[in-house]
C-alpha cells in the first residue's frame, strides 16, 4: 500500500474518473496531496446574514436568507439562461444561471426558505448574483464560521465542478479513515522550535478554519514551509558551488591598481564604492570562485568598481572581460574603460557581432597570447572561437539579459572558472534579493557621487501638454536633448494608448526644425544602432522610442525624459527609464504623462515616483503593489519559485525566519551538502537532526525540486 497522500484523486469519494481528468487538466491535481495543497484563495464569513438593503459598492461574497418569488427562463439552446427573483422579505434581487438551466430549475421551489451565497453585483439597476450557492435554511444548523473560496476555471463551472463540489471533496478527504497517516513534511525539530501545528491539523485549518487565530497559524506554517525549502535548496547550491569550484587566487594589489588609484582616478570614490571594493578584494584572495551581485542605482559608479576589480585581475597576471546586452552599451563601456586603461598602459578591445573579420582575428590572437588585458563585448564573447590565455574575472552587466546556459559557455574557457561580478542597475528589495540571489553574495552601492543633482519628477495630465511642450522647447534652446517614450509602436484599436508612430508625427510637427531619432524593438539592428548613435553623438536632439532605451544608453546631455501613458508601466520600469537622464551635471526632469481619469491606486503608484528618486524605495513599493512576478534573476539559481501561499513581497519576516532555519539546519547537518561549511565557521543556533528528520528533508527536497537543473556550479 502506497502513501496516503499519493493516492490517485479518482479514488476520492465524489470525484471518479471524469472529474479526476477535469482536475488534472484544469488544475494539475492528480493525487490527494494535490487537492490538499489547493488552498482557498480567500475566506467568506458565513456567520453573518446580510439584508439586500445593506448591499453597496463592491461587496465580498455574502449570504442572504429569503425565498424565491418566481423563476424566468430566457433564450434558447446555448444562450438559454435562468433568472430567479429572490426576496429577503423587504427587497428583491436576482439570481442568474447561464448553464444547467433545466437541472437548476428542478432543484429549487418558490416559497421555500433558502440561504443564497455569492458575490452581489449591480446589473440593470438592481442587485444580482451569478451562479450562487444555495442551501435550504435549517434553523437548527445555520451556516457559520469561515468558508474557503477556491479558484475555479470557466471549464470547471460549465462542467458542474462547483465550489460546493470541491469543498465536499476536500471534506471527504479530511474525514478519510487513513487521513491520520499523512506524512509530515517538516522535521520534528523545526515544528517544535517554532511551535507549528501538526500537518494534519494545518490542512484542516486551511480548508475549514474554526476561527481566525487557527487559520493564521496554519497559514504561517505553510508559508514558512514553502520558504524554508526554497532557502534550503538555494543555500545547498551555494555550498556545493563553493566546494566544487576553485577560484584564482588574486594575492596581490600591485602596480596597475595602485598607480591608477593614486595618479589617474578622475574623481574621489564614494564610501560605498570603497566598501564594495574591499568586499571584492576579500573574495578574490580566498581561493574560491567569487560570485558577487553588485547592485547600484544608475550613476552610482558600478563601472568604476568593475574596472578597479579588473585592475586587481591584471596585477595578478589575469585577463578580464565585460559582457553587455547590446552593442551600444558594449561600445559605451569600451570607450569609458579604454580611456581609463590607456592611462596605465593596459590594452583593451571591443568584440561584438559587428566586428569585422580582420579585427576579429587580431582580437582572437591577442586574447590567446595574453596581450589583450581587458575585452568588452556582447554575446560574441561566448563564441567557441573566443579563447583566453588566462581569464580571471568576468563582469556581466544587466545580467538578466543573459541566460544562465549561455553564460555556462564562458566558464568552460579555462580549467578554473573566472571570478564573477554581476552588475544590475535595478534595485532589488532585500527580502527578494535574499531569495533571487541567495547563492550570490550581494554588494550594494547606496551612495551617488557628490555633485549629482536629483532628477525632478512631474506627474502631468494630457490637459497640461502645452506646459510640457514649452518646457521641452526651453531645454532644446539651451542645447539639451530629450527622450520621449511610448508604450506601443503602432496604434491598437483595442488599447486606448498613444503609439510611437503617431507620437513621432506629432513631435516632428510640434518641434519643427529639430532633428529627431526614433527606435523600437521591431527595427533591424543596423537601423536601430544608426538611430541610437545619431542621438548619442548629438546629431539628433529628440529620441522618440519604446522601452528599448530602458537599459544602457548614456547621453549626459539629455535632461528631459517624457513617458507617455505612464500608468501602463511598472514602478521599477519607470525608474529605469528615469535613469536615462540626470547623467550629467545639469538639472534634469522626468515627466510622467497620463490621462486625467485614472484609478486611485494608479495615481498613488505614480505619486510614489514624484516623491523619491531612491531606487530601493521605488522597488520596495513596486514589489508590494505588484508582487515579485517574474522579476529579473528568477532563473539565476535554476530554482523555480512555485509558491502557493507565501508572498515574497509581503512576507519578509517569514523569509528571514525560513532563511535562518535553513542556515541552522545546514550548519548542524553537513551531510546535506556533503561537507562542512566553506568557511568552517560554527553556528551557535545550529540544529542537528536525527535520521527520521533527515529522511523528511531528503523526501521533500526531491519532491519539490526534482525537475530543477543544477546550475549552481555556474553562477
Amino acid at each position: 500500500m502506497g502513501r496516503f497522500e499519493d493516492t490517485e484523486i479518482k479514488f476520492l469519494k465524489g470525484i471518479g474518473e471524469a472529474r479526476a481528468k477535469l482536475l488534472a487538466s484544469e488544475l494539475e491535481i492528480s493525487d490527494f496531496r494535490g487537492l490538499l495543497e489547493y488552498y482557498p484563495f480567500r475566506y467568506a464569513d458565513r456567520s453573518r446574514f446580510y439584508r439586500i438593503a445593506e448591499l453597496q459598492g463592491e461587496m465580498p461574497m455574502v449570504q442572504i436568507k429569503g425565498r424565491f418569488v418566481n423563476f424566468l427562463t430566457e433564450g434558447e439552446g446555448k444562450r438559454q439562461r435562468l433568472r430567479g427573483i429572490f426576496t429577503d422579505g423587504e427587497r428583491m434581487m436576482e439570481a442568474v444561471w447561464f448553464a444547467g438551466v433545466k437541472r437548476i430549475r428542478e432543484m429549487y421551489a418558490t416559497q421555500t426558505e433558502y440561504v443564497m451565497f455569492g458575490r452581489p453585483v449591480i446589473y440593470a439597476g438592481g442587485w444580482q448574483m451569478a451562479h450562487p450557492e444555495i442551501d435550504r435554511f435549517d434553523p437548527a444548523n445555520p451556516p457559520s464560521g469561515l468558508q474557503g473560496i477556491y479558484s475555479l476555471t470557466d471549464v470547471m463551472r460549465k462542467r458542474g465542478l462547483s465550489q460546493r463540489v470541491l469543498q465536499t471533496a476536500v471534506r471527504h478527504l479530511l474525514l478519510h479513515p487513513r487521513f491520520g497517516e499523512i506524512s509530515e513534511t517538516l522535521p520534528r525539530a523545526i515544528v517544535e522550535r517554532y511551535h507549528f501545528p501538526p500537518l494534519a491539523e494545518t490542512y484542516r485549518s486551511l480548508h475549514f478554519p474554526v476561527d481566525v487565530a487557527l487559520l493564521r497559524r496554519a497559514r504561517e506554517r505553510m508559508k514558512f514551509e514553502e520558504l524554508f525549502y526554497l532557502e534550503l535548496q538555494i543555500l545547498r547550491y551555494a555550498r556545493k558551488r563553493s566546494r566544487a569550484l576553485r577560484g584564482h587566487v588574486f594575492a596581490t594589489i600591485g602596480e596597475y591598481f595602485n598607480r591608477y588609484y593614486s595618479q589617474c582616478i578622475p574623481f574621489e570614490l564614494t564610501g560605498a564604492q570603497k566598501r564594495v571594493l574591499r568586499e571584492i578584494r576579500a573574495d578574490m584572495r580566498t581561493g574560491r570562485q567569487m560570485n558577487r551581485l553588485l547592485q547600484g542605482d544608475v550613476g552610482s559608479g558600478k563601472t568604476m568598481v568593475a574596472f578597479m576589480s579588473m585592475l586587481m585581475s591584471a596585477d595578478n597576471g589575469f585577463q578580464s572581460c565585460l559582457m553587455a546586452p547590446t552593442e551600444i552599451l558594449a561600445g559605451q563601456h569600451y570607450e569609458t574603460v579604454k580611456a581609463w586603461a590607456d592611462a596605465i598602459g593596459l590594452r583593451t578591445a571591443l568584440l561584438t557581432g559587428s566586428t569585422g573579420a580582420r579585427a576579429r582575428r587580431e582580437i582572437h590572437d591577442g586574447l590567446l597570447d595574453g596581450s589583450i588585458h581587458i575585452i568588452i563585448g556582447t554575446h560574441a564573447l561566448l563564441e567557441e572561437k573566443v579563447e583566453f590565455r588566462n581569464l580571471g574575472l568576468a563582469v556581466i552587466d544587466e545580467q538578466h539579459r543573459f541566460g544562465v546556459a549561455q553564460r555556462a559557455r564562458m566558464w568552460s574557457k579555462g580549467s578554473i572558472p573566472p571570478h564573477v561580478l554581476v552588475m544590475t542597475a535595478t534595485p532589488i528589495p532585500r527580502t527578494l534579493a535574499m531569495t533571487l540571489y541567495g547563492d550570490l553574495d550581494v554588494s550594494v552601492i547606496d551612495e551617488l557621487p557628490p555633485g549629482r543633482k536629483p532628477i525632478e519628477t512631474w506627474l502631468r495630465y494630457d490637459s497640461g501638454r502645452m506646459e510640457v511642450d514649452r518646457h521641452i522647447w526651453r531645454q532644446l534652446r539651451e542645447g539639451r536633448q530629450i527622450y520621449i517614450v511610448y508604450p506601443l509602436i503602432r496604434e491598437n484599436e483595442k488599447l486606448d494608448l498613444r503609439s510611437l508612430e503617431e507620437g513621432l508625427e506629432r513631435v516632428r510637427q510640434t518641434f519643427s526644425g529639430v532633428e529627431v531619432s526614433f527606435v523600437h524593438g521591431q527595427m533591424k539592428p543596423a537601423e536601430k544602432d544608426y538611430q541610437m548613435q545619431k542621438f548619442v553623438e548629438g546629431k539628433s536632439r529628440i529620441m522618440v522610442a519604446t522601452t528599448v532605451i530602458e537599459v544602457g544608453v548614456n547621453v549626459p546631455n539629455a535632461t528631459v525624459m517624457v513617458i507617455e501613458n505612464a500608468e501602463r508601466f511598472g514602478l521599477s520600469q519607470l525608474h529605469q527609464l528615469r535613469g536615462r537622464v540626470g547623467r550629467g551635471a545639469d538639472r534634469s526632469w522626468c515627466i510622467l504623462m497620463t490621462k486625467e481619469k485614472i484609478a486611485a491606486p494608479t495615481r498613488k503608484r505614480l505619486n510614489i515616483m514624484t516623491q523619491t528618486t531612491d531606487g530601493f524605495l521605488v522597488s520596495e513599493a513596486d514589489l508590494k503593489l505588484r508582487g515579485p512576478g517574474d522579476m529579473e534573476g528568477t532563473q539565476q539559481s535554476g530554482i523555480a519559485f512555485n509558491l502557493r501561499m507565501a508572498n515574497l513581497a509581503t512576507d519578509g519576516q517569514i523569509v528571514q525566519l525560513a532563511r535562518d532555519a535553513a542556515e541552522d539546519v545546514l550548519a548542524g547537518n553537513p551531510v546535506i551538502t556533503g561537507g562542512t561549511p566553506p568557511d568552517g565557521s560554527a553556528r551557535a543556533t545550529a540544529l542537528p537532526l536525527g535520521d527520521a528528520d533527515l529522511r523528511i528533508l531528503a523526501a521533500e527536497l526531491s519532491r519539490r525540486f526534482a525537475h530543477e537543473v543544477d546550475w549552481s556550479v555556474i553562477s
